[in-house]
Order: C-alpha cells, then sequence, then structure tokens
C-alpha cells in the first residue's frame, strides 16, 4: 500500500481487530471524480449515512478493474488522500440503470437520499466517467450496486 495515511489507518484497524490480521491489504479508494464529492462521500461513510455505492458495470470492465465482492476490505479516503475509514462489502448486485428505486438511493446517502437526486448526479457522472472511452450511459446499462458497512475510523 502506498499511501502511508491508508496504511496507517490499516494497520491501526488491524490492532484493533487482530480476527482480521491475515487480510490482504485493501484497496484504498475514494468516491467521485472531484475533491467535492470525495470529501463529501468520506465524511457520509465515516457517518455511516452512505452505505453503498453504485459504479457502472461498463465503467468496470474498460478499466479492467475486478467486479468487488462480499468480504472486500477497502480503505476510503479523502480527494487529498487521507484515510478517513476502513470499510468491507456486504452484497454486490447487478441492477440495470432503469430499475435503480428509492429504496438504493436512500442506502447511498447522497444529496436528499431521493431518487431523483440519485439519477441526476449518476447519470452525471456516468457522462463523464464514460466519455474518457468514447462512450455514454445508457438507460439499460448495468451498475453494481455495492453495500458496505464502516468498520473503523479515527
Amino acid at each position: 500500500m502506498e499511501n502511508a495515511s491508508a496504511r496507517n489507518l490499516w494497520g491501526d484497524f488491524l490492532d484493533a481487530h487482530l480476527e482480521f490480521a491475515s487480510e490482504d491489504a485493501p484497496k484504498v479508494i475514494y468516491f467521485g471524480d472531484n475533491e467535492k464529492d470525495a470529501d463529501t462521500c468520506a465524511d457520509l461513510v465515516c457517518k455511516e449515512i452512505k452505505r453503498a455505492t453504485s459504479p457502472s458495470l461498463k465503467g468496470i470492465q474498460l478499466r479492467n478493474e475486478k467486479l468487488p465482492k462480499i468480504g472486500d476490505f477497502y480503505v476510503v479516503t479523502d480527494w487529498k488522500g487521507t484515510a478517513k475509514c476502513v470499510i468491507r462489502t456486504t452484497s454486490v448486485k447487478l441492477v440495470p440503470y432503469f430499475a435503480i428505486r428509492e429504496e438504493h438511493a436512500r442506502i447511498e446517502g447522497e444529496g436528499d437520499k431521493s431518487l431523483a437526486h440519485w439519477k441526476k448526479v449518476h447519470w452525471d457522472f456516468y457522462t463523464r466517467e464514460l466519455a474518457k472511452f468514447g462512450t455514454q450511459p445508457t438507460e439499460s446499462m448495468i451498475v453494481v450496486f455495492e453495500t458496505f458497512e464502516m468498520l473503523y475510523k479515527k
């Protein structure tokens, strides 16, 4: 793990939770693609308001990333790379964009937690994300709806 802040937080987490000592080093992540969103989301995760995320399957595939799986650990940072908390994936569901419901938006915990807000900010994000690969989002694209629990914060 290159990020010293994340490495220190992961070490502190392992000191407090020896049952996870044999786990591989977690992926270090931030949410969104800009400072405001990353910092806001990190704060919401630490407060246990944001308990899910929903990247596009197409974006994951185009970046050659692995699909998340139950039990994955992550160190969440702010935009500047300061580690904020440790989370662990509790479920992963592949859902068409058009099938996202109010409950998904509420669990994701951003903005006013409404479906309308979720659809606006995520469509805008998917548009920016996929434009880098010369493609665009569609109503039928698959969203990877990943729920998680916050396990540790400083």
